[in-house]
């Protein structure tokens, strides 16, 4: 049995504490305010402590209700989003997804509405996050798509979403005329990837060209050392993949193209549960997600 308090006193303290108000709580559980006060009351004295300071007319959150309101956010919001799921149609199916974010922002989430307009039984529900996700624990995710190496885990598929081009990547503003790459990128700013596989050094040595011994500033995740570059902080050292709506853009342009060798790596995998390799939804979006990235059908295990 669950040792929790009564549901309704959590859900009173959380509809308080969010809306910063006893009123605005009684009003949208359609309560009176003496009730909606005595519930948050009667959870207080559960856990013997404070959850909430009273003023003249709007409470504040103590730290340990602000803890307590930030948990019971994320329940409700699970809570709601299954309630929801209950009233599909029965042929309609979710697809729950987990990736890494910089991937979502720049690369999956621009094209996730194409695929639903091609598949719309499919619901997607989708999060992110840079630490892998096991799959043999979270049996609440269809499938994930991951950083940096291969979670390779038993009965756990896992597909490299194919090389990648790590290339230098800089705003157009910083082009000079008569000024070649190779003195170039000796001489501006080089921005950091702190999770990137390829850094500054390798891509440096990679090249046979000196690095230069300057600080750099950093940034640890890929989606912000597109957008520090775009804004001509320096030059970036990412991938073509997430960077191709910049590109595509003219926001950024491929520092030294002719010049430097290339380098590319397999950076993004994408993981499924074998037994689970012919559930129509994951079959769907594995068959379109190849696609998308290049992938050839029967290069995946079916």
């Amino acid at each position: 049995m669950r040792r929790i308090p009564n549901f309704v006193l959590l859900r009173a303290f959380e509809a308080t504490a969010r809306l910063q108000s006893f009123t605005l709580a009684a009003e949208e559980l359609h309560l009176t305010q003496s009730a909606i006060s005595h519930q948050v009351k009667e959870l207080e004295d559960y856990f013997g402590r404070l959850l909430l300071i009273r003023r003249n007319r709007r409470v504040e959150v103590t730290p340990e209700g602000a803890r307590l309101q930030e948990s019971l956010g994320r329940v409700f919001d699970v809570i709601e989003a299954a309630c929801n799921e209950v009233a599909l149609s029965p042929t309609a199916q979710v697809l729950v997804l987990h990736s890494a974010p910089s991937f979502a922002a720049k690369w999956l989430g621009p094209r996730l509405p194409q695929f639903m307009n091609t598949h719309p039984d499919i619901t997607i529900r989708f999060s992110s996050g840079a630490e892998p996700i096991d799959m043999t624990r979270a049996r609440e995710i269809d499938a994930t798509i991951s950083y940096g190496f291969a979670q390779e885990r038993p009965g756990v598929i896992t597909v490299p979403l194919g090389a990648e081009r790590i290339v230098p990547l800089c705003a157009p503003s910083l082009l000079r005329d008569g000024i070649g790459a190779d003195r170039l990128i000796g001489e501006l700013t080089l921005i950091d990837s702190q999770l990137s596989r390829i850094t500054w050094p390798d891509w440096f040595a990679h090249n046979g060209i000196p690095l230069p011994a300057r600080p750099r500033p950093s940034f640890d995740r890929a989606a912000l050392v597109l957008s520090a570059a775009v804004d001509g902080m320096g030059v970036a050292l990412e991938s073509t993949r997430l960077a191709e709506r910049e590109l595509a853009q003219g926001d950024l342009v491929e520092l030294g193209a002719d010049v430097f060798k290339p380098l590319a790596r397999e950076t993004h995998f994408f993981s499924y549960r074998a037994n689970e390799r012919n559930v129509d939804k994951v079959r769907r979006f594995r068959k379109w997600l190849f696609g998308e990235a290049g992938i050839a059908p029967d290069f995946a295990p079916s």
